[in-house]
């Protein structure tokens, strides 16, 4: 492909935009207007990458734009149109955004531009723009029943994506004076993209930084969640740290940096933290696992204290300092308190699998009931994750594998007569009978013939039952019970083997 500023060309671009879309570019030309694919889904598109997203942009202004469509939405001072699609079952697909070229004119909050010109030049949109691979228009013209695609790419954008670069549109400084957050978008897409940061822009990002200052938290938030959601975190922290960067989003990390740990740690707590979270990365673990691997041991450097008795340094208590630590971190940042809530959990907690050589069920028990049934698995992760930041590479030693099969041991199910679908109060109730061991071996017994035929705990066969149980003597019954508490110690003996095995350990 020539690399200019306009190239008109057939390719088979155009069989991955979906319908939806080309319905609403085809609409547009087909009424005598230009109508563009830009921004994220054209470099998406160019790098045979799936698009999240899909922008128009067009020399139509808004209200053509509305005239055309039976149902838009119009509720903003830059032209955006939303294009609403009723018939899609995809919701990224439900409304596609249309803009008319623009010009824009003073940046006073370093965030949105003060004036928005309409223009009838694609030149004058591309522009603006942050960079220049997402300074690229794609459209799709249907010329004789062929698909024609023209390119429009005055900033050489397809060589920056060949190249694999970001690169600002312009000069980098009037970017990130016009809207900050661009700041940290950069380093989002080098880690989203896989792309180094040119020179010149890096060298604008450190000099800029300090005008992420004024951009709100809500923003910042959710770059640095595509940033953690990223492939490479690691990566992408480091280069925020180096740059001056991280400082505006978590201060607190960079407490970390160059602060040597302990002799079960291979590095600083800041290289931990960063190669534990890129450890929930690799693992495609969710947001809140990778959340908490990036702050558990966020605390250690306030906590920390030189041990003369065992000649190494000691981070007492950084597990209770680091929660309250994170909380404030995430309600610094407007994260959700539902999530804020449960990574605060986990940090508080992630040191129970590893102080404790010898760790009773009983304990584990205690420990599922202070973070939850439904987090205790996530805070397993979370232990993997601080393992392999240490440097050390078997993921799951034998200790771990006996912490999970002692989990799935203490979250079992207990085989007990509460199992049965007949208890003691339907006893006393139905069949009069008077409280007392009489009903234990009753229900013994009844247990004993459950576990041999699962199918018979049925309210009605356990009713039938039992009144033929208490035609027997005390003798016969207690005789009858005895063999069902045994047979309950047996079943339970066989679920732990299963259990043990399951994780390979005795």
């Amino acid at each position: 492909m020539k690399l200019s500023n306009k190239t008109i060309f057939d390719t088979s671009l155009g069989k991955h935009v979906p319908k939806e879309v080309s319905h609403v570019t085809e609409t547009l030309q087909k009424a005598g207007f230009e109508a563009y694919l830009v921004g994220g889904c054209t470099r998406d598109l160019l790098l045979g990458r799936k698009p999240k997203d899909w922008d128009v942009t067009t020399n139509a202004t808004p209200e053509q734009i509305i005239a055309l469509f039976p149902k838009t939405f119009y509720e903003n001072i830059y032209g955006t149109v939303g294009v609403v699609n009723e018939t899609t079952e995809d919701e990224t697909l439900k409304v596609v955004e249309v803009t008319p070229y623009r010009l824009e004119a003073g940046y006073s909050d370093h965030r949105r531009p003060d004036s928005v010109t309409f223009s009838t030049k694609l030149e004058d949109d591309l522009k603006r723009r942050d960079f220049t691979i997402n300074a690229i228009a794609l459209s799709i013209s249907p010329v004789d029943k062929v698909s024609q695609e023209t390119l429009c790419d005055p900033y050489k954008g397809q060589k920056d994506l060949k190249d694999k670069l970001i690169r600002t549109v312009g000069a980098p400084q009037d970017r990130f004076e016009e809207d900050a957050l661009r700041i940290i978008r950069a380093i989002r897409l080098s880690a989203e993209l896989g792309f180094t940061i040119n020179a010149e822009t890096a060298k604008a990002i450190e000099e800029k930084a300090p005008l992420l200052a004024k951009i709100s938290k809500e923003r910042i938030r959710d770059e640095f969640i595509r940033i953690i959601m990223s492939d490479t975190p690691m990566t992408a922290l480091a280069v925020a740290q180096k740059l001056g960067v991280l400082k505006y989003i978590v201060p607190e990390l960079e407490n970390g940096v160059g602060m040597e740990q302990n002799q079960a740690h291979a590095y600083t707590v800041w290289e931990h933290l960063l190669r534990s979270c890129q450890h929930a990365a690799d693992k495609k673990w969710p947001l809140d696992i990778r959340l908490t691997a990036l702050f558990h041991d966020i605390s250690k450097p306030e906590t920390r204290r030189w041990s003369d008795e065992s000649k190494q340094w000691t981070f007492y208590g950084h597990d209770v300092v680091g929660s309250r630590v994170t909380s404030k971190i995430l309600e610094n940042l407007r994260f959700p308190k539902k999530m804020s809530g449960k990574i605060v959990k986990l940090v508080r907690w992630h040191m129970f699998f590893s102080d404790t050589e010898n760790i009773t069920l009983s304990a584990v028990r205690r420990i599922i009931t202070n973070v939850g049934p439904e987090n205790i698995w996530d805070l397993m992760n979370v232990r993997v994750c601080d393992r392999v930041g240490t440097g050390r590479p078997k993921e799951e030693p034998y200790r771990l594998r006996k912490y999970h099969a002692m989990i799935d041991e203490a979250l079992r199910d207990p085989i007990s007569v509460g199992m049965l679908k007949i208890d003691g109060t339907i006893l006393i109730k139905d069949l009069k009978l008077t409280p007392g061991p009489k009903i234990g071996f009753i229900l013994l017994a009844l247990l004993e013939e459950v576990l041999e035929e699962p199918k018979k705990n049925t309210l009605e066969y356990l009713s039938g039952r039992a009144k033929e149980l208490i035609q027997l003597s005390d003798e016969e019954l207690k005789k009858l019970g005895e063999a069902g508490k045994e047979k309950k110690a047996i079943e339970e003996e066989k679920e732990l083997a299963d259990i043990r095995k399951k994780h390979w350990v005795k």
